[in-house]
């Protein structure tokens, strides 16, 4: 096998005979990713990852790996070639459907002047549903403006719920008491739970917390300020991302501390947009503490057919992280103008010179 290695060898007694035992004699092998810096007479293209894979948008070179092997006791026919069934991808929340055959992958030689072929090709669709591993969402997110004092917090229990059974949290003021995890959690893995957490004491208690707050209002622009904090005091979040809903997100000038991409263009509609950190900067979103958040701000063109600051529109419909829906508060709560509107804001400055103006005059008047 290069590229990869099976956990375990098995027991491989009945052909204790051979001149060299197989790497795997098990029938249902666990097949796990090499390390980067493997031996290079144990790597093939694409190979040795360390297991973790980031999504296409974020890196082209990361988001795919490969191993190859040697199967051994097969028939030489292709046609009597049995591909191997009940794949599972060993993490909390994907299934994976059976293989289906597909034309033969081609292989290109010779810089392309000739191809080889694949005796056949299958393919295994795995799909990830958030709520398989846990019917409890992951993350939640608040909601603050300029325009007004209100903090709209994360939704009471969104995660999980002080006091409930299995709901474990630490205090600000405490120092958490970690323990290291041991054993063998192969069974685990293979049921697609996920690694124990030890969150921070709130009102929500989710391991991520979003913060949107629209920061500014310019003539032309208007500017938001995204904070993604990691309220977990055991994990930490390797190339994480961001995926956000909001129609002015076509307009998006420049955002700092962040990569963005938009995704989901479809003619003029263009309203979803994946952030990213950038490398050896914030890529690594760390544990609960000082260090354990990161944040940006994006600059965006407004579109005076569909700009407003009335009635919530500056707020996400949508937040997702690390593929995982986030709770919203509901619409009701969002921070509201003061009295006068949006109107109000946008000509504060003509309102107060008109006023000024107003007071001159009455004074001259009265002078006169």
């Amino acid at each position: 096998m290069w590229g990869a290695e099976a956990a375990e060898q098995g027991n491989c007694t009945k052909l204790r005979g051979n001149e060299q035992l197989p790497h795997c004699c098990e029938r249902r092998p666990r097949i796990v990713d090499l390390m980067p810096g493997a031996p290079y007479n144990m790597q093939v293209s694409n190979c040795c990852k360390g297991g973790v894979l980031g999504s296409l948008v974020q890196d082209p070179t990361k988001f795919v790996s490969s191993f190859r092997m040697i199967v051994g006791a097969t028939s030489e026919n292709a046609v009597d070639v049995q591909m191997p069934e009940n794949f599972t991808l060993g993490l909390p929340g994907y299934t994976c459907g059976e293989p289906f055959e597909v034309f033969p992958t081609r292989f290109s030689q010779d810089g392309g002047r000739r191809y080889t072929q694949a005796l056949g090709t299958w393919y295994v669709n795995c799909i990830y549903s958030q709520f398989r591993p846990s019917t409890a969402p992951k993350c939640c997110v608040s909601l603050s403006a300029f325009y007004n004092e209100t903090i709209v917090s994360c939704p009471k229990c969104s995660c999980n719920c002080r006091g409930l059974p299995g709901a474990k949290c630490v205090k600000a003021s405490e120092t958490p008491q970690l323990q290291v995890p041991h054993g063998n959690d192969t069974e685990e893995e293979e049921e697609g739970e996920e690694a124990a957490s030890l969150v921070r004491c709130t009102r929500h208690m989710c391991p991520i917390r979003v913060h949107w707050h629209v920061k500014q209002n310019y003539r032309q622009y208007w500017r938001v300020k995204i904070t993604i904090t990691n309220l977990n005091y055991i994990k930490k979040y390797s190339q994480w991302n961001l995926v956000a809903l909001h129609p002015n997100l076509r307009n998006v000038t420049q955002v700092f501390s962040f990569n963005y991409q938009p995704l989901n263009q479809y003619g003029n509609i263009n309203d979803t947009g994946m952030f990213w950190g950038i490398q050896n900067y914030n890529e690594m979103l760390l544990q609960s503490g000082e260090s354990g958040n990161v944040q940006t701000e994006m600059l965006l063109r407004k579109d005076p057919s569909i700009f407003t600051l009335k009635g919530g529109w500056a707020f996400p419909r949508k937040i997702s992280f690390n593929g995982d829906e986030c709770v919203m508060p509901p619409p009701d709560e969002y921070p509201r103008l003061p009295g006068g509107g949006h109107r109000a804001i946008a000509t504060s400055w003509p309102l107060l010179t008109s006023l000024l103006l107003l007071v001159l005059a009455i004074m001259h008047s009265d002078i006169i």
